[in-house]
């Protein structure tokens, strides 16, 4: 039950307070790249939602921030604005604008990118390969990378076996085991021998105590949802367990995870805003982790806020994020 709570507090949370990334706040205090990248993270959130979920309320709110954005005649232009995001910023708009927002734009932006070789093989470093494959895979369009086999031998995280896990990058591992099984709705084996398997199981679980250890709250997040995304059930796992549960632990009445660590959190005296930037991108980790972790098990999903103290769910602005 702790990872449904935090489950349906994490999604009330964000579908109360993204909307604060389309407001005259954001649009004049964010910086165009991190807002970009939190409007790409929703969209992302809102397709393993709408497969786990669809039902779900707070699920609404959220693909309605991605479509307003996706509407807006200033936001296309943000994405190619930036010149060293431009390409994956378009690559994974492609692959995630819900329909309808994105039209002719979409097919002149695949145009592009194949036309610029960026779907061939290049000087990206495997990490980047591969999510260029997954989102090329995700848009339909055609390509000359690697296969996912290839990709996975090259990784941080086939490298990693028997050492140390501290100087780790949690993001590469992490993806890695995300695009390869679809964040936990593909092959959930990876496609992987039993020999490479365990060595990639036993760098995400002692990355998994690790984290927890040190208190990096959206790290351990994220390696939780990669234990399930290798076929292991991290709520009964000690290492996944003990993530859940820290997270159980600091998450905020109102549903958010506030900040990215024990060491990263929002001070007391933050704004709304300033709060909303703290506490977005761990909560949105949060919420698509426990959502997948927690859609399949017998009982099924919580609704969105169903744990959230009374009085406090149905915020529904930035002002409601504490």
């Amino acid at each position: 039950m702790a990872a449904e709570r935090v489950s349906a507090g994490a999604r009330e949370w964000v579908g109360a307070n993204a909307a604060y990334l389309n407001s005259p706040e954001a649009l004049a205090l964010l910086p165009v790249t991190p807002r970009v990248k939190a409007l790409l993270q929703l969209a992302l959130l809102c397709r393993y939602w709408e497969k786990a979920a669809p039902g779900d309320g707070a699920l609404a709110q959220a693909l309605g921030v991605v479509e307003e954005a996706g509407r807006r005649p200033d936001f296309l232009p943000l994405m190619a604005g930036d010149p060293v995001n431009a390409r994956p910023f378009q690559l994974v708009w492609a692959a995630l604008a819900p329909p309808g927002v994105s039209g002719e734009w979409r097919r002149g932006a695949l145009e592009r990118l194949t036309a610029q070789g960026y779907l061939t093989p290049g000087r990206k470093p495997p990490y980047l390969h591969l999510g260029t494959r997954f989102y090329a895979d995700l848009a339909g369009v055609g390509h000359r990378l690697g296969s996912y086999q290839e990709l996975y031998a090259a990784s941080v995280l086939a490298r990693a076996g028997g050492s140390p896990v501290e100087g780790l990058d949690v993001c590469e591992v992490t993806d890695t085991v995300f695009y390869l099984s679809d964040y936990g709705f593909g092959d959930r084996g990876l496609g992987l021998d039993r020999e490479t398997w365990e060595r990639a199981w036993d760098v995400v679980d002692r990355l998994t105590g690790h984290c927890v250890r040190e208190g990096e709250w959206e790290s351990a997040a994220k390696l939780v949802l990669a234990q399930y995304c290798l076929g292991v059930d991290p709520l009964r796992t000690p290492s996944g367990v003990a993530g859940v549960r820290m997270l159980a632990r600091i998450q905020e009445p109102l549903g958010a995870i506030p900040g990215k660590s024990a060491s990263r959190r929002a001070p007391a005296t933050a704004s709304a805003g300033e709060y909303f930037r703290w506490a977005y991108q761990a909560t949105l980790v949060t919420a698509l982790s426990m959502l997948i972790v927690t859609a399949g098990r017998t009982g099924g999903l919580l609704p969105a806020g169903a744990a959230v103290r009374a009085g406090a769910a149905g915020a529904e602005s930035v002002e409601g994020a504490r």
